[in-house]
Parts: C-alpha cells; sequence; structure tokens
C-alpha cells in the first residue's frame, strides 16, 4: 500500500495497526486523513489477512482532539458535500469492517477521535485519556456519528450530558460508564491491546466475524428479530466448520 502522510499503516502477524500521525496537530482529523483513512479502510475490509485491527495515535498528548477545524468549517457547496459523502463515506465503511476493531486511545480524544473509537468494537483507555464531543461549543454538531454511537454505548442520559454541556470524562469515569473496556498505565497502553488482539487472533476468523455481527446488527433489531439473527449465523458457523 502507498506510504501515507496523515496515517501510519502496517500488518504483522495477521494484525493490522493504523495509527493517526499528525502529532504537531493533536492528531486532528484533516481533510487528507480522511482520504487516507478511506483507503486504509477498504483495503482492510478486503483483506482475509488482516484479523484484528488496532487504531492509535502517535505523541504523548492525544489520540486524536477532534476536526481540524480550519479545514472543516470551510463548507464546501451542497452539490460537492453530497458527492464527497457518496464517495468517502468513512464512517459507513468504518461500521462495515467485518474484523474486530479495537481503539487504543490516550490523552485527548475529543469530537472526531472518540467518534472514531466508537466505531471500534472495543476500547482500551489510558489513564491520562480525557473524552468529549465540544461541537456544540463550536457552533456545529457531531458530524461522525457521535449523537447516534455515543447514546447506544452509555445511555441517552450521559450522551446528552456530554453533548449539552460540552462536559469531559477522565478515564476511570468513562470506564464506570462501560465507554472503555479497560483502563491500563500509560506505558502498557499498546501492549495491552496487542495482547487483546492476539486472543481474538487466535479463534476462527468466520466465528468472531458472526459474533460481531451478531452482537452490531442484532442491537437495531426486536429481540424475536435479533434470536432470528444469531440463529441463520450460528447456522452459517456450523455450516462452515468454524473454519480458521
Amino acid at each position: 500500500m502507498a506510504d501515507f502522510e496523515t496515517i501510519i499503516y502496517e500488518k504483522r502477524d495477521g494484525l493490522g495497526y493504523v495509527t493517526l500521525n499528525r502529532p504537531q496537530a493533536l492528531n486532528t482529523y484533516n481533510l487528507q486523513m480522511r482520504d487516507e483513512l478511506y483507503q486504509v479502510l477498504a483495503a482492510i475490509k478486503g483483506d482475509p489477512e488482516v484479523r484484528v485491527v488496532i487504531f492509535r495515535g502517535t505523541g504523548e498528548k492525544a489520540f486524536c482532539a477532534g476536526a481540524d477545524l480550519s479545514e472543516f468549517l470551510t463548507a464546501p457547496s451542497p452539490v460537492i458535500a453530497r458527492q464527497v459523502r457518496w464517495e468517502r463515506d468513512v464512517w459507513g465503511l468504518f461500521l462495515s469492517i467485518p474484523q474486530p476493531l479495537i481503539a487504543a486511545v490516550h490523552g485527548y480524544v475529543l469530537g472526531d477521535g472518540l467518534e472514531i473509537s466508537l466505531c471500534c468494537d472495543l476500547r482500551l483507555a489510558s489513564e491520562d485519556a480525557r473524552f468529549g464531543l465540544p461541537e456544540p461549543g463550536l457552533g456545529i454538531i457531531p458530524a461522525a456519528g457521535g449523537s447516534q454511537t455515543l447514546p447506544r454505548v452509555i445511555g441517552r442520559a450521559k450522551a446528552l450530558e456530554m453533548l449539552l454541556t460540552g462536559r469531559w470524562l477522565k478515564a476511570e469515569e468513562a470506564y464506570r460508564l462501560k465507554l472503555v473496556n479497560r483502563v491500563v498505565p500509560r506505558g502498557d497502553l499498546w501492549p495491552a491491546a496487542e495482547r487483546l488482539a492476539a486472543k481474538i487472533k487466535g479463534y476462527s476468523p468466520a466465528t468472531v466475524s458472526y459474533a460481531k455481527q451478531a452482537v452490531s446488527r442484532g442491537l437495531d433489531l426486536s429481540l424475536d428479530e435479533g434470536l432470528e439473527l444469531e440463529a441463520r449465523l450460528g447456522g452459517l458457523v456450523t455450516s462452515e466448520g468454524g473454519a480458521s
């Protein structure tokens, strides 16, 4: 895959590593990162050699401190905006990835940074992580699914409190609210993510993918519909023999 300027993508031993790489700008999400992330996600989705993916950020201060407002607040015409959305729907692509995605976050996890982590299946945070959605204070609302994904994870009331008041969460509170699966010391963040990824990688990729589908798709269904989905996916696992 071509070299990128805002992202580092590596593949080793069945694991994919996506590293946000704008440390001088707190890894803020800009137009170039959007385009490069789209290319990386499309490659991951079509690569059977990648069993689990870890997302992380370079530098000491931030996983991602949000969007680069100098670019995203300069609105294109509605026609161009619709065309770009159709051609590069990064967030829709994120949610369609069949492999498990792990976010290993530290420092500032704000705006688009929080939304990227919410598009992942599991979230590990270092003790210094801080989570927030500052968009309303800037006169905008989340544009990458945060108003939908956050309440599905921590509940409506807490999500609205964060969104309407601009309140940030420290790592331990994020853990209590089940926004993150685990809080670890900063120095153990990436090793902990790799250990978790290695554990998942040890299982059948088909079984893991179907289990992820059962949960993520089932949450938007009634219980009866979800049970039917589970039965169908379970049948596929059985018919495929849990192939590795």
